[in-house]
């Protein structure tokens, strides 16, 4: 059983449809991927719906939501989650309106640093209805301030950059918790370098984590086998995937990371029957 559990669309910052990243993992030949946007279930829908003609593709309704800690941010994924939940995309709403104003406060902050690019240049780099940092690093790729969407992110508009904005989040438990009312499971994403990771484990298995992403783009052998460890002493399933975003060629292809089928059926078992999943 082949298994990608983190895929981005246009519904928020990938540069695919949904519909091509299925008909991608189609073609592929894979078994079970789950479309996890930042803060939107928007490309759910239309990738169940291009899944019919994949008979033996699982599509996973998904999320990744992003939260906020002290030092930096931290990202929740939800598998299998009831995107019809009214609470869920009230919260989703709050933040999609928190994303656009901090892109356009982070346009300013870039105006102020000498580079200039044009608020409605960015926006029409957004094919979904959500507004992210690629975004405006395409905007600065394309009038040449940078040679690549990376070095947008670690020269300026990363965590620690002088045009980073801080937007509305919520904190990780509270995402963790929010995940499994609706029916979803949580996994805390690309966990490698968060500190003290056992304490931080700790602290959100009481809102209701079940999952680490464990095998992830990237990733050495040795930092699997850390995380493997990890997983298993808290009882965590171990999941993992690309975080396919489709944005440069040096990313990890769809259905690049390759996931324990163990795994795989033990988050399935957990969902129990969906009337939303195409299987």
């Amino acid at each position: 059983m082949r298994a990608d559990l983190h895929l981005h669309t246009t519904a928020s910052d990938g540069r695919l449809s949904p519909a091509e990243i299925v008909r991608i993992a189609g073609m592929k030949g894979l078994d079970v991927i789950a479309i996890t946007d930042h803060d939107t279930t928007d490309g759910v829908l239309p990738a169940l719906k291009a899944a019919e003609a994949y008979p033996s593709l699982m599509v996973i309704p998904g999320i990744e939501i992003s939260t906020d800690v002290p030092d930096g941010e931290v990202h929740i994924l939800g598998y299998f989650i009831d995107c019809q939940d009214q609470e869920l995309q009230e919260v989703l709403l709050r933040l999609k309106n928190s994303r656009l104003e901090r892109a356009q406060a982070m346009v300013s902050k870039l105006s102020e640093l000498g580079i200039h690019i044009d608020w409605g240049r960015v926006q029409e780099f957004v094919q979904g209805d959500s507004v992210g940092r690629p975004h405006i690093a395409e905007a600065m790729l394309e009038k040449g301030y940078i040679t690549s969407i990376r070095e947008a992110f670690t020269k300026y508009i990363g965590y620690d950059g002088p045009a980073y904005v801080k937007r509305e989040r919520i904190i990780p438990a509270e995402a963790v918790a929010l995940v499994a009312r609706v029916g979803g499971v949580p996994v805390l994403a690309h966990p490698r370098d968060i500190d003290d990771l056992d304490g931080f484990i700790d602290g959100l298995k009481g809102a209701g984590l079940m999952g680490l992403e464990v095998y992830y783009g990237g990733y050495l052998p040795r930092e699997v086998e850390r995380l493997e460890d990890v997983a298993r002493r808290h009882g965590l399933i171990p999941s993992g995937g690309s975080d396919y975003h489709g944005l440069s060629d040096d990313e990890t292809p769809i259905g690049g990371v390759l996931v324990p089928q163990d795994s795989i059926e033990r988050l399935i078992s957990l969902a129990g029957p969906r009337e939303d999943v195409i299987l």
